[in-house]
């Protein structure tokens, strides 16, 4: 881990990405979403939409199947899920996992 990376609530190692939608899918604080990203396999890549919205609950980490999100340790402040995190999240979703035009 780096030392940038130690500071971060979440962050993502693209190179291991293949958008697969499963971390964004189980994201409850919208946190995190797809991008759209034509250099990739899929056309889409895993984006950090809102760090400072991961409540740090790591069921993304434990979910992504290629070991592509991380979360940091349990001594990290973390956000507490809010109404407008909840409301991001449904929105990702219901946007196919992209990232909103407004995020």
């Amino acid at each position: 881990m780096s030392e940038n990376e130690s500071q971060r609530a979440i962050w993502t190692d693209e190179s291991r990405c293949k958008a697969c939608n499963i971390c964004v899918s189980v994201c409850p604080s919208g946190a995190i979403a797809m991008r759209q990203d034509e250099g990739a396999v899929q056309g889409m890549m895993i984006d950090v939409v809102d760090e400072g919205a991961c409540i740090g609950c790591r069921e993304c980490e434990l979910h992504c199947p290629d070991f592509a999100i991380f979360v940091a340790p349990k001594g990290f402040k973390f956000a507490r899920l809010s109404s407008q995190a909840r409301e991001m999240a449904e929105k990702i979703k219901n946007n196919n996992f992209m990232k909103p035009k407004d995020a």
